[in-house]
């Protein structure tokens, strides 16, 4: 957000700690904003190329070996449909498997595939090399602000999920 200072009409980069709660909510946005641009324009190289869904789905996929349909179209935001539509494309492309749950002969569980998993961590190093070259411009002296301004905004997300949840 820019702010009007003094009386030359200059436009200044809002920033001091006086600055409204509004202004504040502005400047985390802008930041989320080009953290995620650069997040995802690390994705661009990745081979193969998949959608922020298909990527999502390979990554509840990985986190939660064995889950079933209906557990991930919970966990991306889909309709079952979508899912399986989703899972469709991700099992032909060779990055996911149904397989059988071990607990019960009628669910099927999802996993991925060597060729999933190692598309997830070539993505991996791409996004840490693209934050990597990003923090060696932020100054030493801030580095420290940073990742402790994201560790506190990545507890408080916590907080605010299970105080949603009735936890």
């Amino acid at each position: 957000m820019y702010l009007l200072s003094g009386s030359d009409g200059q436009m200044d980069r809002a920033g001091s700690s006086a600055d409204s709660p509004d202004d504040l909510v502005q400047q985390v946005l802008e930041a989320a904003e080009t953290l995620i641009v650069t997040w995802n324009e690390a994705a661009q190289g990745a081979l193969p190329r998949l959608s922020s869904l298909q990527l999502q789905a390979l990554t509840v996929a990985r986190r939660s070996p064995g889950i079933n349909l209906t557990g991930l179209a919970e966990r991306v935001g889909a309709a079952p449909p979508t899912a399986s539509r989703l899972c469709d494309r991700l099992e032909a492309a060779g990055l996911l498997e149904r397989r059988r749950a071990t607990t019960s002969r009628r669910e099927i569980g999802l996993i991925l595939t060597p060729q999933g998993l190692a598309m997830l961590e070539d993505l991996a190093e791409r996004r840490l090399a693209a934050i990597n070259q990003v923090l060696r411009h932020v100054p030493v002296d801030q580095r420290e602000a940073l990742r402790s301004g994201l560790v506190a905004f990545a507890e408080a997300t916590k907080r605010a999920a299970d105080a949603g949840s009735g936890d």
